[in-house]
């Protein structure tokens, strides 16, 4: 008998509250990362009405104005004070910038230090005497339900929240403001999705739009152009599609006038779901923005993803899961799990085994081959803080090293005399 079920993720744009601290944290790593490539980074934020609090522990050779840094992100973002509603809320020049940072302690840093880290490629020897910067459990997954091999609710709640960013930056809709959400309810029939139950979203706007000024017919115009210009353009490469069962719900408590900071307070990490899976795959607890590679919480779910994604890639699983874990000053992990759910062309233990053999797990390892302390020279200082909004996977805008397919190939040829494995 077959079963079906539902199945919701949600994504935030930019301007949600704990989106704005994690991109300001992921701003504060950039810079320290570019002008100190071996900096330590812990950096946490927090914001409300009219006030950014920076905190954490940072040790750097890096020289930060963390005030304009914090100011010009905002300003990016869109809070930037062009009407009454921002500049009385919260807005990049008028908003109060407070800093409480400490350096790093000592008793972690003994456990990750070497002289090794100073050099730019390192020994298979050297690389094991480089210890995780914390103990912890990671995961990373990949499906074949997309194009970017991720679940399709947590894709298409992205692909809606950049939307909404996006026409509201080139002025299409030029009433919306920073602050929103989306979320996505797909219906699975037997573990594939067959349909789009529920399409929501939540979206910070002008009270009046124009001289539109009754509620009700500003709220109807908002649903209007967002099933236009947002909904509608992000099905142009998938096959499961809204049709007429398909309910789709605009702020749905009348209105979203007040938003942002103002509305809500925000926290670095608060997000951790959307910046993964979106609950589709178990998740460590581990946040990632603000905190640089040598934190396993990062860096190892990077290299889950990594290893997930070249394995469906390669034709060998549906969908695959894989689990790390570490101790704190040691270089190899404690564990690694890999589960294809049954969906693998071949038994997960040979999987398993042929993943130790040709991914470098161990966090210096990851470091180096994703080359995660030098920033890329054509992004002009950016590259943590462009993952810090719509999600660290599945980001087909970004050249991101644990996104590569280059390993797809690797495990073919590894596993080909295993079994036979039909690749599309």
């Amino acid at each position: 008998m077959s079963r079906r079920y539902l199945f919701t993720s949600e994504s935030v744009t930019e301007g949600h509250p704990d989106k704005i601290c994690d991109q300001i944290s992921d701003a504060i790593l950039d810079a320290h990362l570019s002008a100190d490539p071996h900096s330590r980074v812990a950096a946490e934020v927090v914001v409300n009405t009219g006030l950014v609090l920076i905190t954490g522990e940072i040790t750097s050779q890096a020289q930060i104005n963390y005030i304009d840094l914090a100011r010009k992100k905002i300003a990016e973002i869109g809070y930037t004070g062009t009407d009454s509603a921002e500049v009385s809320g919260f807005a990049a020049n008028s908003c109060s910038v407070l800093i409480a940072l400490d350096r790093q302690s000592a008793d972690i840093a003994q456990g990750v230090d070497s002289a090794h880290e100073q050099r730019e490629q390192m020994s298979d020897e050297e690389l094991d005497t480089i210890g995780a910067g914390d103990q912890g459990i990671m995961f990373g997954f990949a499906c074949d339900e997309t194009p970017e091999f991720m679940p399709l609710p947590i894709s298409l709640a992205h692909r809606m929240a950049r939307r909404l960013a996006a026409v509201r930056k080139t002025g299409q809709l030029s009433y919306l403001r920073p602050d929103g959400k989306t979320q996505v309810t797909v219906l699975y029939e037997d573990g594939r999705p067959i349909g789009i139950d529920t399409i929501l979203i939540s979206t910070q706007h002008t009270a009046a739009i124009g001289d539109v000024i009754d509620e009700a017919a500003v709220q109807a115009k908002i649903k209007e152009d967002l099933w236009a210009l947002v909904v509608e353009p992000i099905f142009s490469d998938i096959s499961v599609k809204p049709d007429t069962n398909t309910r789709f719900l605009v702020n749905p408590t009348g209105k979203f006038v007040i938003g942002g900071p103002q509305g809500d307070s925000g926290l670095t990490g608060r997000k951790i779901i959307v910046d993964t899976y979106g609950g589709y795959s178990r998740h460590g607890g581990g946040a990632f923005s603000g905190k640089d590679p040598t934190k396993v919480d990062r860096s190892a779910a990077y290299a889950c993803r990594y290893v997930a994604k070249n394995i469906v890639a390669a034709g060998l699983a549906e969908k695959c899961e894989v689990q790390l874990s570490y101790a704190i000053g040691v270089a190899r992990p404690v564990s690694v799990m890999i589960d294809t759910f049954g969906t693998g062309k071949v038994p997960d233990e040979q999987l398993l085994e042929a993943v130790k053999a040709h991914f470098e797990l161990r966090p210096a390892g990851i470091i180096q081959e994703f080359n995660l302390r030098h920033l890329p020279s054509d992004r002009g200082g950016r590259f943590y803080q462009d993952v810090a909004a719509y999600g660290h996977f599945g980001r087909t805008d970004l050249d991101l090293p644990w996104e590569r397919l280059d390993k797809a190939e690797t495990l073919r040829n590894a596993l080909e005399g295993v079994m036979s494995v039909s690749v599309s």
